[in-house]
């Protein structure tokens, strides 16, 4: 959903302000730090120095702790945690040096500095890229992932993975090469890998519905027939989980509300969604005990003086 001309004003706005103090306070700190050159002592007696470092050692330790738990749940506020820790490690590796350089352990500071803090710190700076980046890939629909899906060999392929090509062609009953085209054309439209075990493993992405209004002629009729069948099959679906629904057990939940949101809200809310897709998209192999789930999510302006939906409130559909 596209922001208001008047939030995309405000967004400008703050980022403008935003770089503005930045650079103002780069500006102030050269002046600043000329001038602490030449005015502070080379040595300065103070109190509370053991309280001082053992506070700021606890408090990494804290740090590290909280993003590691963090990290191993795949919470995207892991990143500025792993960011401002691994700060706080260059600048313990640079007081251990600087302060501790006249006394007879500066090498063993150095030491620590080389070959323990910095290290760490750029390995948190690695983490924390390589946790932002992780979201799952996405694009829009096109008209080859159109024709992936209206082959139905694709859906035969790709409800069997993780698996070997031969296992594939095995359970799927298809001849040995049509899987090999199968999976060479899924890995081109990036739903696929291969593994170095020789294994091919789905790839999950996060596919936005093409617009209709991009193609023209009989692409567009093409789209627009997509479309029409997939919202068919989501509300075949929907329809039969509400038959079955006393047959699930434990295997299924569901939740509805309705409440009042602005744009920027409702755009927070799906991005939170996001996250914990990608959170549990980005596991290990399916595991024992593990059961394909299919997820949902829609959120939408109901229609006017319709019955149930204007009280806010959580009520379960009767699924679990």
């Amino acid at each position: 959903m596209s922001g208001t001309p008047a939030a995309t004003s405000v967004a400008i706005m703050t980022r403008r302000m935003l770089l503005t103090v930045l650079v103002g306070a780069a500006v102030l700190l050269v002046p600043w730090t000329v001038y602490l050159a030449h005015t502070l002592p080379d040595r300065f007696d103070t109190g509370q120095w053991r309280l001082a470092w053992v506070g700021f050692d606890i408090a990494l330790l804290l740090s590290f702790a909280a993003a590691a738990w963090l990290g191993l749940n795949r919470r995207r506020a892991a990143v500025p945690l792993l960011s401002a820790t691994a700060a706080m490690l260059c600048c313990d590796a640079w007081f251990d040096v600087m302060l501790g350089w006249t006394s007879p352990e500066r090498w063993s500071s150095v030491a620590l500095a080389v070959f323990v803090e910095l290290p760490a710190a750029a390995l948190l700076v690695f983490a924390s890229r390589r946790l932002l980046g992780d979201a799952l890939p996405r694009r829009s629909v096109t008209l080859r992932d159109i024709a992936l899906r209206e082959d139905p060999r694709y859906q035969r392929v790709t409800h069997v993975l993780p698996a070997g090509a031969a296992e594939v062609a095995r359970r799927t009953g298809l001849e040995r090469a049509e899987v090999t085209e199968c999976l060479e054309n899924l890995r081109a439209n990036g739903f696929v890998r291969h593994d170095r075990k020789g294994n091919w493993l789905p790839v999950p992405q996060e596919l936005r519905e093409p617009k209709p209004d991009d193609y023209d002629g009989a692409d567009r009729q093409r789209v627009t027939a997509f479309l029409d069948a997939k919202y068919a099959e989501e509300v075949a679906l929907l329809s039969w989980a509400a038959e079955h629904r006393d047959e699930f057990g434990p295997w299924a939940m569901a939740q509805r509300t309705s409440t009042r949101l602005t744009q920027a809200e409702l755009r927070e809310l799906d991005a939170e969604y996001r996250e914990l897709v990608t959170r549990y998209c980005r596991r290990r192999r399916p595991g024992k005990g593990e059961k394909e789930i299919s997820v949902r999510f829609y959120a939408f302006p109901p229609p006017g003086g319709h019955p149930g939906l204007g009280a806010p409130g959580v009520s379960p559909t009767g699924f679990s």
